[in-house]
C-alpha cells in the first residue's frame, strides 16, 4: 500500500464537501490558514492547536560536527528549527 501526502488541494476539497464551501472559498481558507501558521512561526510564537499538538521554534546553537563520509570536522552553523509536539490524544491514537 503506498501512501501519499495530504495536499492543499485535498484540504479545500474536504472542506468543500464538510462544510458546502465553494472550490475557490475553500482554498482561500486553507491559505489563510496556513499564512497565519507561518506568520506565527515567523515571529516566533509556539502554535497549539488543540487535540493536535503543539508547533514551536527552537533555536540551536552553533556546534562541531563531523562529516561521516571524510571525517572532517566542520562547524554547523547556529540556526532555528521548528518543532512538533503531539498531543497526549493524537499520540494514543497513533500507538494503537
Amino acid at each position: 500500500m503506498e501512501k501519499s501526502n495530504l495536499t492543499r488541494k485535498e484540504l479545500a476539497k474536504a472542506i468543500n464537501e464538510k462544510m458546502g464551501f465553494s472550490h475557490q472559498g475553500a482554498g482561500a481558507l486553507v491559505d489563510k490558514v496556513f499564512d497565519k501558521l507561518k506568520k506565527s512561526l515567523l515571529d516566533k510564537e509556539p502554535i497549539k492547536l488543540v487535540q493536535f499538538g503543539t508547533f514551536t521554534v527552537r533555536n540551536k546553537e552553533s556546534r562541531i560536527g563531523r562529516n561521516p563520509r571524510t571525517g572532517e570536522t566542520m562547524e554547523i552553523t547556529k540556526r532555528s528549527m521548528v518543532t512538533f509536539k503531539p498531543s497526549k490524544g493524537l499520540r494514543e491514537k497513533i500507538n494503537k
